[in-house]
């Protein structure tokens, strides 16, 4: 497997995506595209984004199991999250993603800080 690319949601939102058969998120429909980052930036992209959420998992996604179309861009909002190079670019999943695609799932807690870090199991 190439390396994966992974997307934060919620155990429950991982569960309402299991008995639908295919996981969306709310970008989808206002964007046009599920966000997802690389092992790199998934700790960044935390930081920012979901700070105090709790009950988060990553989705650890094979890049050569998606259906849908997956583009790799520039970060939405311009400038990326701090402790991400600018210039790098994000992988961004143009349609549903189907649940043979996601080939684990990680609890992704923050620790007593607040703080994240990728759990071992999807470092690459």
């Amino acid at each position: 497997m190439k390396a994966p690319i992974l997307h934060i949601t919620t155990r429950a939102e991982w569960e309402a995506a299991r008995a639908l058969g295919r996981y969306t998120a709310p970008s989808l429909a206002e964007e046009g595209f599920i966000h997802c980052s690389g092992p790199r930036q998934a700790v960044p992209v935390a930081e920012q984004f979901y700070k105090g959420r709790e009950g988060l998992v990553l989705l650890v996604i094979d890049p050569a199991r998606l259906e849908a179309d997956l583009k790799w861009e520039p970060p939405s909002g311009g400038a990326p999250p701090a402790g991400v190079e600018k210039g790098d670019l994000f992988p961004h999943v143009y349609g549903p993603i189907n649940l043979t695609a996601v080939v684990d799932i990680v609890d992704f807690p923050a620790d007593p800080d607040g703080r994240f870090s990728l759990p071992s199991v999807v470092r690459t």
